[in-house]
């Protein structure tokens, strides 16, 4: 988390390098372009975009409740003159697709930079979309840095080019780019006076009649734009050996240097509008032509409309991160090598309060509608009590469409998390009551955004650069959304917890439950670990089912409990029956 003293972190005066992430350069550009209002919702791997601009006091940066919020904000200050930025992981951009959409119509007038960054590899993602269809879709244009240092310098250009074209501009980031780091030539900050804001309503209201002039200068923007793609050196020829030439952008670029140090390549930097014809010249220049890219066939597809022939990857590369060591097997036209690494189980951390709830809710044998975030790990063995997760807000809105489906089952909660109910989970609050649905709604209460790394929100009474403000009470909120019942218990208390959903299941009304607990990377209090007794021991094992990476067996078959790890929570106490386990006096 930002605190007051880390503001002053950053001046005016800046060295000639530093070492900065791909999300830290990204900012460290923006800041040098000007940029005055930065807008974000916390979603890795972008987080640290707005966390690394929040440092400069020149730039007024905000923790919107989602990424709708966060782009129209940004939208309205580049309107009103300010150079301004939007940032959100993939994800993030399908929830502000709407105004997107319009923006591309309507245009800009300071330049608008919407930064996002693809997850390729599902490090931290429910899918592994690919972003750079969106700039066709919506007709805007997309750059693509391939590591820190062209980030800096790209969201610069990007400004320039969102100005000289009066357009939002796409800069896409993956989560190799974003979380890599690099040595980073910086400069210092360029004063930008605001540009002056001017009414007019046939180029910003975009009734039918307006929409439909505005259409037109889209088309005839991107006939500019397949000009500009020809000549700006974001897109360059590397010509070395022609017997081997690349296609490429983004990180694959650095991958294929690596790899082929000595064949030919075309960087793609403003990856749409493609520069055609400078295609159609390198591939004449090369032999064998390689297309190299991320997840979807963007450029593949491209290529075979101009009627190229050149070599693409296996289908097999469509799917999961792109690694140095696939470079061979792809001009070889093999399929993707198997995944070297297993990987490592996600698991709740040791403390965590909510998995004291999770262990109700499987003990209850509830059917569980789950949302995104830190609470998504529920659903894996052995609490395995999440059943659904869509998206964000889909915890409400999918309770109340299983529960329409099947009405008999009283048994059925949605779930979502304080951040989340914030950012998408209202308004399936107000759907259920204004269409007399009863259920009943958990809210777990970390009061954070725990899962992207602690960010506050409004229900916590802190800004992003951790200045205080007017605390959201959630309690309050649902009543004022017509919830009949809201009650507040501790997560922690099981059978306070057991009881209350017992008791609400039973009843023919809307309930929202708030388990209220903060997140233990908040609060770091550690009590002492439960005392084990060996010879009480009967190897139920039901201590292990609140899987807590704390306790676990060894290989005499007894229980061990990491003492380095353990938090004192003494969750697992409260489910041994044997006593085996008790609280170690203090």
């Amino acid at each position: 988390m930002l605190n007051a003293a880390a503001l002053n972190m950053k001046t005016t005066t800046a060295p000639q390098r530093e070492l900065l992430s791909g999300d830290e350069a990204v900012a460290r550009g923006a800041w040098e372009a000007g940029l005055k209002v930065a807008a974000s919702y916390p979603g890795t791997p972008a987080t640290e975009i707005l966390e690394a601009l929040a440092l400069y006091s020149e730039v007024d940066a905000q923790w919107s409740v989602n990424e709708k919020v966060a782009f129209e904000v940004a939208y309205g200050a580049a309107l009103g003159g300010a150079r301004s930025l939007m940032a959100c992981k993939h994800v993030g951009l399908n929830v502000a697709m709407d105004p997107l959409m319009t923006a591309a119509y309507t245009g800009i007038n300071a330049g608008l930079v919407v930064v996002v960054a693809d997850d390729p590899g599902l490090h931290s993602s429910q899918n592994e979309q690919d972003t750079r269809w969106v700039s066709r879709y919506a007709k805007l244009p997309l750059v693509e840095p391939a590591d820190p240092a062209e980030a800096r310098e790209y969201v610069q250009a990007a400004f320039e080019i969102s100005e000289q074209f009066d357009t939002p501009v796409l800069l896409r980031l993956t989560t190799r780019v974003a979380h890599s780091k690099q040595d980073v030539a910086v400069g210092e900050r360029a004063v930008r006076p605001n540009r002056p804001f001017q009414r007019d309503a046939a180029k910003y209201v975009m009734v039918p009649a307006h929409a439909a002039a505005r259409h037109r200068a889209v088309e005839d923007r991107l006939v500019r734009l397949r000009a500009f793609a020809e000549k700006t050196p974001l897109n360059r020829v590397e010509l070395r050996d022609r017997a081997l030439g690349f296609v490429t952008a983004g990180v694959a670029y650095l991958y294929i240097r690596e790899t082929f140090p000595e064949a030919s390549v075309l960087k793609l930097g403003f990856s749409y509008p493609f520069c055609d014809q400078k295609i159609r010249d390198f591939a004449r220049l090369v032999n064998e032509l390689v297309v190299v890219e991320e997840l979807d066939p963007f450029l593949e597809d491209h290529l075979r409309g101009l009627g190229l022939t050149f070599k693409a990857r296996h289908p097999s590369f469509q799917l999961g991160e792109l690694r140095p060591e696939h470079l061979p097997a792809i001009v070889r036209g093999e399929a993707k090598p198997a995944k070297p690494f297993p990987a490592r189980r996600p698991v709740l951390c040791s403390g965590c309060a909510h998995r004291a709830v999770f262990s109700v809710l499987r003990d209850l044998q509830l059917t569980v509608t789950g949302d995104i975030g830190c609470y998504t790990l529920g659903a894996a063995p052995p609490l395995a009590s999440v059943h659904t997760c869509l998206c964000m807000g889909a915890g409400f809105t999918v309770h109340e469409g299983l529960r329409r489906a099947l009405p008999g089952d009283r048994r059925i909660v949605g779930v979502m998390g304080d951040s989340t109910f914030i950012h998408s989970g209202i308004t399936g609050l107000i759907n259920a009551v204004y269409n007399r649905m009863p259920g009943v709604l958990l809210i777990l209460d970390n009061a954070t955004t725990a899962m992207t790394g602690a960010q506050p929100h409004p229900a916590t009474g802190r800004t992003l650069r951790d200045e205080p403000t007017r605390t959201l009470v959630l309690e309050d909120l649902c009543r004022a959304c017509g919830a009949e019942h809201v009650d507040v218990v501790d997560a922690k208390d099981t059978a306070a917890l057991k009881q209350l959903l017992q008791q609400r299941l039973e009843e023919r009304a809307l309930t929202v439950i708030i388990a209220r607990s903060p997140c233990w990377q908040l609060v770091r209090t550690k009590a002492g670990a439960p005392e084990f007794k060996p010879e009480l021991c009967q190897a139920c094992y039901e201590c292990l089912e609140i899987d807590c990476p704390a306790i676990s067996k060894s290989e005499d078959g007894l229980i061990k409990i990491d003492i380095a790890r353990c938090t004192g929570c003494n969750l697992c106490v409260e489910r041994c029956a044997y006593e085996a386990l008790i609280p170690r006096r203090a």
